[in-house]
């Protein structure tokens, strides 16, 4: 598979994200303060992760009015670009779990446990719960997209035990397997995605020579089949699927560019100017 642009972006993104955090602590720049979690940036942004005050409210923790705005900023960002866009353009644990993936590629390990899908909602469902039940941010204690950002600025200590928990089970175990069916970070940003308006889209499905490229890399390819094989249905060409990432190795990898950004209101035009044109031919 070709080493596309917007795998190169993705990476540009997640690192030049990092690095705007360890520009204080390593050089002294303190462009954005705080991790993931709540940070500072020009020392007036707040921004705060929403799946993480959703914690903190039912722990019965009274937020500060700027973690509510900071929330309210991610929330909308995330319903424009993608929900689940945070995992493949912003998670450190994305970089993490693309390299187990390579390497359970390149070593040809075959078969591994098969999860549900639906695994990672009710873990989404049972950390609202303990927090609720504990008036702890539990999951926190353990979750390690927080655990290796914040080990990254301010020291690993002990996180690297559950990074490379979570290689070793992609790798061995099931590929792909945390992103997919356990994260429970995923699983609210997922959440997102029912409304995100930047889609990925089949657009020109009809040359797609069903080379199966892009199923090979997509993260969840399941959400691939009804827009590049819905035709028949009646279905649009949109990934409307909550659990797209928006990650574009479907758009990197396919030779005849079938694949392209939009909206997730293209199909509702198309359909549009299809009646438009089928009344003007009456």
């Amino acid at each position: 598979m070709k080493l596309g642009r917007f795998l190169l972006l993705r990476r540009a993104t997640q690192l030049g994200v990092l690095g705007l955090f360890l520009a204080g602590p390593l050089a002294g720049l303190w462009i954005v303060k705080g991790n993931l979690n709540f940070s500072y940036t020009l020392a007036f942004l707040p921004l705060a992760d929403p799946y993480l005050l959703a914690q903190s409210l039912l722990a019965r923790h009274v937020p500060e009015t700027k973690a509510l705005a900071g929330a309210a900023i991610v929330l909308a960002l995330y319903i424009l670009v993608g929900g689940r866009a945070y995992c493949s353009w912003v998670c450190p644990m994305n970089i993490v779990t693309d390299a187990a993936a390579w390497l359970h590629a390149k070593l040809g390990i075959r078969g591994g446990a098969s999860f549900s899908r639906a695994l990672r909602y009710w873990i989404l469902a049972l950390t609202l719960v303990l927090a609720l039940a504990t008036g702890t941010l539990a999951w926190e204690l353990v979750n390690p997209v927080s655990m290796l950002h914040r080990g990254l600025i301010f020291g690993m200590g002990a996180a690297w035990a559950i990074v490379a928990a979570v290689f070793l089970f992609d790798l061995f175990v099931a590929s792909r397997g945390w992103c997919g069916h356990v994260c429970p970070v995923g699983a609210f940003y997922s959440l997102l995605g029912r409304i995100a308006v930047l889609r990925v889209s089949a657009v020109r499905r009809a040359h797609c020579d069903d080379c199966m490229d892009c199923y090979a890399v997509c993260p969840e390819p399941q959400v691939i089949t009804p827009a590049l094989k819905g035709a028949p249905k009646g279905l649009g060409p949109v990934i409307l699927a909550a659990n797209c990432t928006n990650c574009a190795r479907c758009i990197d990898v396919c030779q005849k560019e079938v694949f392209a950004f939009g909206t997730r209101f293209d199909d509702a035009r198309r359909q549009a100017t299809k009646l438009a044109e089928a009344k003007e031919v009456s």
